[in-house]
């Protein structure tokens, strides 16, 4: 029972190390700034969008549930508890990625280069989409963080990873992936 013991508390202990460690590491990277943050949106249960989805209307699209916003609310403190600083949060025009910036950041622009090309009614505006961002990004001067608050499809598209809800990647403009953490 002992041997069960030791190593139920070793095993735990590797855990909760490894995620302190993840933690230092993330703090560490976006306190030096001039980084291009991720933001795959909070908690939306399902997947794609409703056949008759309008970004003008969030009740045709797929939305934050409680844990959802629960979730945004946790980016925001960690960002603020952390004392992070970012220069600007663009979001995709998703209700569920507006949400998320909203209730982490308060305050927001949407920009559509971060919209989703998951469903294929959106398909087509993939490489647009991705160009623009890219010559964004490119263009992007500041020595302060950009936050982007996006898709599962975008993400993957730019930085090769994939991503859950409410996860937070640190990547520089050359989209290489420093860090990144789950909030849960």
């Amino acid at each position: 029972m002992k041997i069960i013991n030791l190593i139920i508390f070793f095993l735990i202990s590797i855990f909760f190390i490894d995620q302190a460690y993840s933690n230092e590491n993330i703090i560490s990277h976006l306190k030096e700034g001039n980084k291009i943050i991720f933001i795959r949106h909070a908690l939306a249960p399902g997947s794609g969008d409703p056949e008759n989805i309008d970004l003008n209307d969030c009740k045709t699209q797929r939305n934050l549930n409680i844990k959802g916003i629960n979730q945004s609310k946790k980016i925001g403190n960690f960002f603020k508890n952390n004392n992070i600083k970012f220069v600007k949060v663009l979001s995709s025009e998703w209700c569920r990625c507006k949400d998320t910036a909203l209730h982490a950041f308060s305050k927001y622009k949407t920009f559509s280069a971060l919209n989703s090309f998951y469903d294929q009614k959106f398909y087509k505006n993939k490489n647009k989409q991705i160009n623009e961002l890219k010559r964004f990004i490119k263009k992007w001067n500041k020595n302060e963080n950009l936050i982007l608050v996006t898709h599962y499809v975008v993400i993957m598209e730019l930085l090769g990873v994939s991503s859950n809800s409410g996860e937070v990647i640190v990547s520089n403009k050359k989209y290489e992936v420093l860090s990144r953490i789950n909030i849960n």
